[in-house]
């Protein structure tokens, strides 16, 4: 498995837990906004790692632009868990394409 699918599968599941109505807000809020910038930083991990195994980088980018965005409240929410999809779909297609090519 490459590094990029799994750094979008880490990744995909922490804005996961992030876009959880309530919970997410109030580790986000609790911590002073540290997660974004966290989340922040391994998005542009992920999305460097994808660019050099030519893997797709658009979930890491959405992830850059949901770390910002993620400041507003309501809309940071659906942000993350848009994200969290759009993340771990890509890494379940990047196994499978994987797989199919072992054989």
């Amino acid at each position: 498995m490459k590094i990029s699918t799994i750094l979008k599968w880490i990744t995909g599941g922490f804005e996961a837990a992030l876009g959880i109505p309530l919970l997410g807000g109030l580790f986000i809020l609790s911590t002073a906004w540290t997660p974004l910038f966290v989340m922040l930083v391994l998005h542009i991990v992920t999305l460097v790692f994808s660019a050099n195994e030519g893997e797709k980088k658009h979930g890491s980018i959405l992830g850059i632009v949901t770390s910002v965005v993620g400041l507003i409240p309501i809309v940071g929410m659906m942000m993350h868990i848009i994200t969290a999809i759009l993340l771990m779909v890509d890494a379940a297609k990047s196994n499978k394409k994987a797989h199919m090519e072992e054989y």
